[in-house]
């Protein structure tokens, strides 16, 4: 399949993270311009998430992987290295990424959880549209190969690349090769984001701005939709402002902007194979 010239995808993260979100994608699916959502499959809502899922075909729904700041899928005496006696992931992202590359007993706890979500998601019974991470923990090489390895098994076909348009300069080899990775393994993916720097502040007038902004290639704008805001979700997002990106994914400006673009949203298996 030939690559796209141009082409949008509009997702919402952290599905079954609380029912104000899962309320708030599906608004926003039905009424809005959003045409995918990423799946945590260990988060406290996470069977409301999964029924408003399986009622809402054109919904695309991939696994969103939480391996830092949420809790693990599996028991904690099965990953101790990885959490605390609750079940949440240990510390630092930096110190976790430490471990994690020089430790064989926490990367093998690591593919563990890896597989326990994947499983996770593969019993709900909905198709597996794409991968992403919870904070893009898949730049860390180790984690990128293990859900590789492991997602073949489970029909991974698509991930997000979480690059944005124009990148740091320091950043752009280590996402080139993240790109080559992906591309060597056949895997679909974005060719930039929309939504690292905006990320819990993506009202309208931020999303009318992307839009008149975006460049050729498939791109993925990424938002935290909910009918609460900030800490009323969780305690790492205060500040968020998840009312008003719900309201920018309703806005009838937005889908105004996106008919005069000639641009469908779409989901990641809407997409041929990346070349």
């Amino acid at each position: 399949m030939k690559p796209f010239a141009r082409a949008l995808i509009i997702t919402a993260d952290d599905f079954g993270l609380h029912q104000s979100v899962n309320e708030a994608i599906e608004q926003a699916h039905r009424d809005g311009v959003l045409k995918a959502t990423s799946l945590m499959v260990g988060a406290p809502c996470v069977a409301d998430a999964v029924a408003r899922a399986q009622r809402l075909p054109g919904l695309r729904v991939g696994l969103h992987l939480v391996l830092a700041d949420g809790s693990s899928s599996l028991p904690a005496a099965r990953i101790p290295d990885l959490v605390d006696a609750s079940g949440r992931f240990k510390g630092s992202m930096f110190g976790a990424a430490v471990r994690i590359f020089f430790l064989p007993r926490v990367r093998r706890q690591l593919a563990l959880e890896i597989r326990a979500q994947f499983e996770a998601f593969r019993a709900t019974g909905l198709a597996l549209d794409h991968v992403n991470t919870h904070k893009h923990f898949h730049l860390h090489p180790t984690i990128l190969g293990q859900i590789l390895e492991i997602g073949r098994e489970f029909g991974l076909a698509a991930m997000r690349l979480p690059r944005e348009a124009h990148p740091q300069w320091f950043l752009r080899p280590w996402l080139g090769l993240v790109r080559r990775r992906l591309s060597r393994a056949a895997i679909r993916h974005n060719d930039y984001v929309v939504g690292i720097r905006e990320s819990g502040r993506f009202d309208e007038a931020t999303l009318l701005e992307a839009l008149a902004h975006l460049p050729a290639g498939v791109g993925e704008i990424y938002l935290h939709p909910a009918l609460d805001s900030g800490e009323r979700i969780a305690a790492s997002m205060r500040g968020y402002r998840h009312a008003d990106e719900l309201a920018a994914l309703c806005s009838p400006r937005v889908r105004s902007a996106l008919e005069v673009l000639r641009l469908a949203p779409i989901g990641f298996s809407d997409l041929g194979v990346r070349p």
